[in-house]
């Protein structure tokens, strides 16, 4: 069961998000402030964070820079009444991974909380599973119904990204920025060449698809949402 620490002021939207979470199975704790939140992360092990952004003590925005810079990489849902860009962008900047605006909907937040986690749990163990397929980032290799495939390590690099972010566009610089570097010399065209190559090895699976964003990129849809 993954914990959930909340941390908001607000007493009915603390109690509001601790029955929402508590419901959808989640073990949750609470703090009313950034210090109360510290003291709970280092007697508990905290999955994700639910953070509100104006609280007495010590806000979300100190509590996010604070947490980052002693190496905690603990998963941040910020949410907040601010809305323009520049309160956003602060919040990126300290270090959290998400970003909602109150009043909240609870479905969004819950998969929010969803896709933060599945990344995390990603990041941490290095492993991504679809369906009958899993991939190892360490090994680089991909594995379905017993059979072990390595793959020459930017093709795994890509398809590992992709699939990752399952629906999400990325665009050929992003792609070649990550994979291969800023300072590459390689042109875009590298990305289509590997892209290619995945295809012909996995373009029969029934797990997941490659698809092409004419003028923008590529994203991989997973065919038969499993995970």
């Amino acid at each position: 069961m993954f914990q959930i620490l909340i941390v908001e002021d607000d007493k009915n939207t603390l109690r509001l998000m601790k029955a929402v979470l508590t419901r959808s199975g989640y073990k949750t704790f609470q703090a009313e402030n950034g210090l109360d939140a510290f003291e709970i992360i280092d007697k508990q092990h905290i999955d994700l964070i639910v953070l509100d952004v104006m609280m007495p003590v010590m806000d979300g925005y100190e509590f996010t820079e604070h947490l980052r810079s002693v190496k905690n990489n603990t998963p941040i849902l910020m949410v907040t009444a601010k809305q323009l860009p520049e309160e956003k962008c602060k919040g990126f900047i300290a270090g959290t991974d998400d970003y909602m605006v109150k009043p909240v909907n609870e479905e969004e937040m819950l998969l929010r909380i969803k896709a933060l986690l599945r990344r995390s749990q990603i990041a941490n163990e290095h492993k991504l599973n679809i369906g009958s397929v899993s991939l190892d980032y360490d090994s680089l290799t991909i594995l379905k119904n017993g059979i072990t495939q390595t793959l020459p390590q930017k093709e795994f690099y890509l398809l590992y990204k992709l699939l990752s972010y399952p629906d999400k566009i990325f665009t050929r610089i992003q792609l070649m920025d990550e994979i291969w570097g800023m300072d590459s010399e390689s042109s875009d065209t590298t990305i289509n060449v590997h892209i290619n190559r995945l295809r012909k090895k996995f373009g029969e699976w029934q797990e997941f698809e490659i698809i092409s964003i004419r003028g923008i990129g590529y994203k991989a849809v997973i065919k038969n949402d499993r995970h």
